[in-house]
């Protein structure tokens, strides 16, 4: 090229413009950081862990008998008995700013015994935070979540996890919102006396006028009602029949994976209507449709080998029944479910209900196992990167994270004060 050619200039000025893309990148901030700059300013806030029930079922309720303060997933537990998926390291590295424990009691617990465990579950987690207090603290509120995230340690919120833990009785209700309950699920696995189960034949068909009782109290008490659980002719109902909005504590979209357990499309948009929050679990049975098949079938088998007291091939034979179980599981392995799954899930209820109504609600320690990619506290910002590698701004992983919920904590509480001023 002839000395003095006027080419070089537009080449020159290419050049430049090509390495402003290349340092515009090097100067934004990492997925990391991003991260870490939104839960600064907003708590992740979990809606659902079962570690409660581990603590009473495995160690008898003796907080000393276990250590929080170490790695759960490293520590010897009896054979058989798996790894927790919290503790409060993991906590930290995390970032979580507020937890919903379940103070669960399975649904053949009922009548008196069921609200005397409620309320040593309930107990139990405050000695949790009592014996932890440089790491946890009770919350009762939005703004106690705030003040206690900016302290950072994690709030500790209590969610009750079914209907029957109240033993019919609205007074019962009302003592277990005074000792700190801040949700209840309205049923577990089974109907209760007013409201239809997701995982039970219809008998309601939504809600009994009592049922519908329990919601409008607990409105006035400015307790979440949470319809994780539920049937969708109950999820309609309840949502019909609330003056604030409600959540789902731990479930996830229907549409992906046809479990019972999930929120149908209709739902999810009416949930947007009322203003409520979709709180993503990360059961893989709920996030993957093949895992989900897979639990049925593995289900079966059980039932095949051994099923007392009346069927099973091997039945009155456990150690030939583990055998058949065994060989079956060779020739047919667990598929795992994945983080990015679980992250198609949150990306669906975006898609139906909008970027204000989605959140997360794990069902750690209240799960076998857990995703490929979230296999306890400590992966929620992982889980956050997926997001923001698919183009989520920083201001809607804010609302993911505990933004929304904050905001119907908040509602809800509005909503009892003019109940309460207004009855």
């Amino acid at each position: 090229m002839p000395k003095g050619s006027k080419i070089g200039g537009p080449v020159l000025a290419l050049g430049v413009l090509l390495c402003v893309p290349l340092a515009v990148r090097s100067a934004a901030p990492t997925y990391e950081a991003r991260v870490e700059r939104v839960l600064a300013g907003t708590p992740l806030i979990d809606g659902h862990n079962d570690l409660p029930w581990e603590i009473r079922s495995r160690f008898k309720g003796d907080l000393a008998a276990l250590d929080l303060m170490a790695d759960t997933s490293r520590l010897p537990f009896p054979p058989d008995s798996a790894a927790l998926m919290t503790d409060i390291p993991r906590l930290r590295t995390g970032k979580v700013g507020g937890q919903f424990w379940s103070v669960w009691v399975p649904v053949d617990i009922k009548g008196f015994e069921a609200v005397q465990t409620t309320l040593e579950q309930i107990d139990l987690v405050k000695r949790m935070c009592a014996r932890y207090p440089d790491a946890l603290a009770m919350a009762y509120s939005a703004a106690d979540t705030n003040r206690i995230h900016q302290s950072h340690k994690v709030a500790c919120l209590i969610g009750i996890e079914g209907g029957h833990q109240i033993n019919n009785s609205l007074g019962v209700l009302r003592q277990m919102y005074a000792a700190g309950a801040r949700y209840m699920t309205l049923t577990h696995t089974k109907n209760t006396d007013w409201a239809d189960s997701a995982t039970d034949a219809p008998v309601h068909h939504g809600l009994t006028p009592f049922g519908e009782e329990v919601v409008r109290e607990m409105n006035r008490l400015g307790m979440l009602v949470d319809i994780s659980h539920v049937s969708p002719d109950t999820m309609k109902a309840a949502l019909r029949v609330s003056e604030a909005p409600v959540i789902f504590s731990h479930s996830s979209a229907r549409a992906l994976v046809d479990h019972p357990r999930n929120v149908p499309d209709d739902v999810l948009r009416t949930v947007a209507e009322k203003g409520g929050v979709v709180m993503v679990n990360f059961a893989p049975g709920y996030v993957s449709a093949v895992r989900n098949i897979w639990d049925a079938g593995e289900a079966a088998e059980r039932t095949r080998f051994n099923s007392p007291p009346y069927v099973g091939l091997y039945i009155g034979q456990p150690e030939r029944a583990k055998a058949a179980l065994a060989d079956w599981l060779k020739d047919h392995p667990r598929p795992a479910a994945t983080l990015a799954q679980v992250a198609d899930h949150i990306e669906h209820i975006r898609l139906l209900a909008g970027a204000d109504h989605v959140g997360l609600g794990s069902d750690f320690d209240g799960i076998e196992d857990a995703p490929a990619g979230l296999e306890g506290v400590d992966k929620y910002p992982a889980l956050l990167m997926e997001l923001m590698k698919r183009g989520w701004t920083d201001a809607d992983v804010a609302k993911l994270a505990g933004g929304n919920v904050l905001r119907v904590m908040a509602e809800a509480e509005r909503v009892a004060a003019k109940l309460r001023e207004h009855p």
